[in-house]
C-alpha cells in the first residue's frame, strides 16, 4: 500500500488558553519537498514536535509513512530525519564523538555517509561541541538528519543559520532527497527558501492554515524591492507601462520600483539605458503576508 509521508487530520495543540495550532489538516506526498511558511511564532516548530511526538496534541493526529505518529514513534524516527529548532547534540565531546554514536545506533553505512555529508560542508568533526558556532551547529544536524538516508526528513529552520556555501549543498541534497523519492517537510519564515526549493508551500498563521499553494505559483508572486541607478536621465514612465512593477519613484538617475515576479520584462527594458548599479532585495515576510493573503503576519502561538 502506497503511503503519504504526512498526514495530519484536526491536529491541534494548546498550552493552556494559548493555541499553538488548531485544527492542522496537511497531506505530503512521498518525493515532495514541502514548505511550512510563517513568521516566529506561527505554529511551525508546535507543529514539528506533534509529528516527532515531542508533545502530545490536544486533539487530532497524524500519520507518519502510514504510522501513528505518538503510537509508532519509536518505528517513525528509524526512517525519519529530524533537524529541531536550535539544535543542541550537547556540550561534551567532538562532531565526531556525536556522530559516530549514532552510527552505532543506525547501523549499515551511516558513519560512512556522515562522513561524506561533512566533508561537503566542510564542517571540521574534530571541533568540540561547545565551540562550534551557530552555523557549525546547524551543518551538523543537517548531518545526523540526513546520515541514515531516511524516507522523511523534518526540518525546523534548516537554513537560517547558514552561509551561502553551506545553502548550496543543503538545497544540493534536498533536490538529491527529492529525485530519490524521499519527502521533506520544510519549516521556515524565509519566502526565498520557499520559492527556490518547494513543491508547494502551506503558509501558518497565527497557529492556522491559511493556504497551501505551488511552488509555481509563489514564485509567479515572488516580490522584489529593485534599485536602479543609471548613467544618464530616464522617465518612469518608461517603466510604468510594465504590468508587474508598482511603486515607481525617481530621484534623479536612481529608479527605486517594487516587481512582482519574473524580471525579465524589467531588465530587457532597463538594458536599453546604462545601468551602472542594481540592487535586488526581497520585502519582509509581514509585507508579503498583507499583499499575498491579506493578513498581518504578527507572532501567533
Amino acid at each position: 500500500m502506497r503511503y503519504l509521508a504526512i498526514r495530519a487530520e484536526n491536529l491541534t495543540k494548546f498550552y493552556g488558553q494559548h493555541r499553538g495550532i488548531e485544527d492542522l489538516f496537511l497531506e505530503v506526498e512521498p518525493g515532495e519537498v514541502f514548505g511550512f511558511l510563517g513568521p516566529d511564532g506561527a505554529g511551525k516548530t508546535t507543529t514539528l514536535k506533534l509529528l516527532m511526538a515531542e508533545t502530545r496534541p490536544t486533539y487530532g493526529n497524524a500519520l507518519l509513512l502510514g504510522m501513528d505518529a505518538y503510537r509508532h514513534s519509536k518505528a517513525i524516527h528509524s526512517r525519519v530525519g529530524y533537524l529541531p529548532a536550535n539544535f543542541r547534540p550537547g556540550r561534551w565531546g567532538t562532531a565526531q564523538r556525536y556522530l559516530t554514536g549514532l552510527a552505532k545506533v543506525y547501523g549499515g553505512e551511516s558513519w560512512l555517509l556522515a562522513q561524506e555529508l561533512a566533508a561537503q560542508f566542510k564542517l571540521d568533526l574534530e571541533q568540540p561541541l561547545a565551540a562550534m558556532s551557530g552555523e557549525a551547529l546547524t551543518e551538523l544536524g543537517l548531518v545526523q538528519a540526513w546520515m541514515h538516508r531516511p524516507d522523511l526528513l523534518l526540518l525546523d529552520e534548516p537554513a537560517r543559520w547558514l552561509g551561502n556555501e553551506a545553502l548550496d549543498v543543503f538545497y544540493r541534497l534536498v533536490r538529491q532527497a527529492r529525485m530519490e523519492g524521499r519527502s521533506v517537510f520544510l519549516a521556515s519564515s524565509s519566502v526565498a527558501e520557499m520559492e527556490r526549493i518547494c513543491d508547494r508551500v502551506g503558509v501558518i498563521h497565527a497557529g492556522r492554515l491559511v493556504t497551501v499553494e505551488r511552488g509555481l505559483n509563489l514564485r509567479a508572486r515572488a516580490l522584489r524591492k529593485v534599485e536602479m541607478r543609471f548613467a544618464g536621465p530616464v522617465s518612469a514612465e518608461v517603466f510604468a507601462r510594465l504590468p508587474n512593477v508598482e511603486d515607481i519613484r525617481l530621484e534623479e538617475n536612481k529608479l527605486r520600483c517594487t516587481l512582482c515576479g519574473d524580471p525579465d520584462a524589467l531588465i530587457k527594458l532597463a538594458s536599453q539605458f546604462r545601468v551602472i548599479d542594481i540592487i535586488s532585495q526581497q520585502p519582509t515576510l509581514e509585507e508579503v503576508f498583507r499583499r499575498n493573503y491579506g493578513i498581518e503576519a504578527a507572532r501567533a502561538g
